[in-house]
């Protein structure tokens, strides 16, 4: 197994994950439109991730370190994960919405960071997209390429949340398109269950 094989597994994974349409993407969208305060907001997510996804990465690998049969239980929960994501992915590509990008255009710096913060740690589902899901997915490939899985799906984040800050302008038009997110929302569904299958397969990893 490759250095790069992790990597770009761990990049399909954030990627397929991240990309989904939220309330997190919705304000960082909201903000690149506004063009204001997009750096710090674009920041408190990429970091985020990276600290989430860093503790997901360690803990979980320390946790099968010590108790090597919780690695089953955490393999399949993953699957479990990854499988349920693809059938939500499924029914939002039977029926596309488009991101929401309206919101008030001025804000302050601080009411912008504090946006970001409150809907990154408060949402539920971060801490099962980072540190569960791409926990367990990362520590089936060992040492050290969990870490390296772990890298791939930071460098996700780093790509994801520039993109649609500082690229909002230009990008606004796809968002606002149903169509294009059921395009979107189909190939998510893809990913996921060849990450499934494999992760059900070790072998195939």
């Amino acid at each position: 197994m490759t250095v790069l094989s992790p990597a770009l597994a761990g990049f399909g994974t954030g990627a397929s994950l991240i990309v989904a349409i939220g309330a997190q993407n919705a304000f960082v969208l909201r903000t690149g439109l506004a063009r204001r305060w997009v750096l710090p907001v674009v920041l408190v997510c990429l970091i985020s991730d990276v600290v989430l996804i860093v503790a997901g990465v360690a803990g979980i690998g320390a946790v099968t370190e010590r108790a090597p049969w919780a690695l089953e239980a955490v393999r399949w929960l993953g699957v479990a994960f990854l499988v349920g994501y693809a059938v939500l992915a499924l029914r939002r590509a039977a029926r596309p919405s488009a991101l929401a990008a309206d919101g008030p255009a001025e804000q302050s710096p601080r009411r912008a960071v504090l946006g970001a913060v409150g809907l990154t740690w408060l949402n539920p589902h971060v801490y099962l997209d980072t540190m569960v899901l791409i926990g367990s997915l990362a520590v089936a490939h060992g040492d050290p390429g969990r870490w390296t899985f772990g890298a791939g799906a930071v460098l996700a984040s780093a790509v994801w949340f520039p993109l649609i800050g500082f690229g909002a302008a230009r990008l606004g038009r796809f968002f606002t398109k149903p169509a294009a997110w059921r395009v979107v929302d189909a190939v998510i569904a893809v990913q996921l269950l060849v990450l499934a299958v494999a992760l059900a397969r070790p072998s195939a990893i």
